[in-house]
């Protein structure tokens, strides 16, 4: 499978991004400079137990991106293996980002699952800003459960989202 020359490099950021966190807005940033293409895969997930339905999530990520001002960035949803859908995108490049060891065991497993499903498209590992290393969506919504400011790890039109749908689904307890 040779690359023509001149053809777009085409990235897949994937995920969930329930809800997207000012964590991977920093990925999205830095992962859009890489190739000419940045596609954001909202992936259905529903064993992460999601707080937004999936086309909720894509139109939050798809507002935010937008409000970044990132142009070369699209939002695609999917419910398929990672490397198919890839495939039916044409890229090239696979972006992740890591915050930690214990993420790295995990991405390393899943490049290494990935490589011997496709060794053509590569899988590219941002680290974390420092300062954002800690956030992760599941703490966000945790948090946000038990009436806690989520509101230095998002943006501030997605705390409006998350406290929204807090409101609708209900604080947790105090104990």
């Amino acid at each position: 499978m040779g690359e023509m020359l001149g053809a777009a490099r085409i990235g897949i950021y994937p995920g969930t991004f329930d809800p997207i966190t000012l964590g991977h807005l920093d990925i999205i940033r830095r992962g859009a400079k890489l190739v000419d293409q940045l596609i954001i895969g909202v992936t259905t997930n529903l064993s992460k137990n999601p707080m937004f339905t999936p086309e909720e999530r894509m139109a939050m990520v798809t507002r935010e991106v937008t409000a970044q001002g990132i142009e070369n960035v699209s939002v695609v949803g999917f419910n398929a293996l990672l490397m198919r859908f890839a495939e039916r995108q044409g890229a090239s490049v696979i972006v992740r980002g890591l915050r930690a060891v214990a993420d790295f065991e995990y991405e390393y497993q899943m490049a290494g699952m990935n490589q011997q499903l496709n060794d053509q498209i590569e899988t590219v590992f941002l680290m974390a800003d420092v300062s954002l290393q800690p956030i992760a969506s599941k703490l966000v919504k945790e948090i946000a459960l038990f009436g806690g400011e989520v509101g230095d790890f998002v943006t501030p039109a997605v705390r409006e989202d998350v406290v929204a749908r807090v409101a609708l689904m209900g604080q947790l307890g105090d104990y």
